[in-house]
């Protein structure tokens, strides 16, 4: 049986009713993990679990995805257009790390703001895919705050970038959640 062809607003719509939370609780994930082992592990150590944590955000998501009920690998749900942006920005995200990298060489602490705001700016198309301000917030909020703990804790900063990210990923799992909540309520 043939799909009638949707609109780009009709996909839009669907893809904003989606709760979109498994990328934020993946990211908080990464960033408590980077948080946990600035405490203990050495810069080196510490810098390849910021890049394998941060470069799993995308994998982790998809597996959280299927418990969270928006399962990004379902292949019966129609194609839509947005879930192609969608990934498009995270692959933007992914390419930042050639940005990150040749500073990282230079000053192993430049790695969380670097990584830290550059992957956060996937947030803006959000908010506009969504219609919505959480992806402003917290890409703007992210990139602000990261870059003000970076200067005030210079002997901390994979920690206090850690700290900051996973706050405002809870911060937006929350809105997110009562987003959807509220849509649901209101289908």
């Amino acid at each position: 049986m043939m799909q009638k062809e949707r609109s780009l607003d009709e996909q839009r719509d669907e893809f904003a009713r989606r709760r979109l939370i498994a990328t934020p609780i993946a990211g908080m994930i990464a960033w408590i993990l980077i948080g946990i082992s600035s405490l203990f592990l050495s810069p080196f150590a510490i810098s390849l679990v910021l890049f394998a944590a941060t470069g799993s955000i995308v994998y982790l998501g998809m597996f959280i995805s299927k418990f969270t009920g928006e399962n990004f690998l379902d292949k019966n749900r129609p194609k839509n257009t947005f879930d192609t942006l969608f990934f498009y920005s995270v692959g933007m995200s992914a390419l930042v790390y050639a940005i990150a990298i040749p500073f990282f060489l230079i000053d192993y602490t430049s790695l969380p703001l670097s990584v830290g705001i550059l992957t956060g700016l996937m947030w803006l198309p959000i908010s506009w895919m969504i219609r919505h301000w959480i992806g402003l917030v917290h890409g703007v909020a992210r990139t602000v705050a990261v870059l003000l703990v970076w200067y005030l804790f210079p002997d901390h900063r994979f920690l206090a970038v850690s700290a900051v990210i996973v706050l405002l990923y809870v911060f937006a799992i929350l809105v997110l959640e009562n987003r959807w909540r509220g849509l649901s309520a209101n289908a």
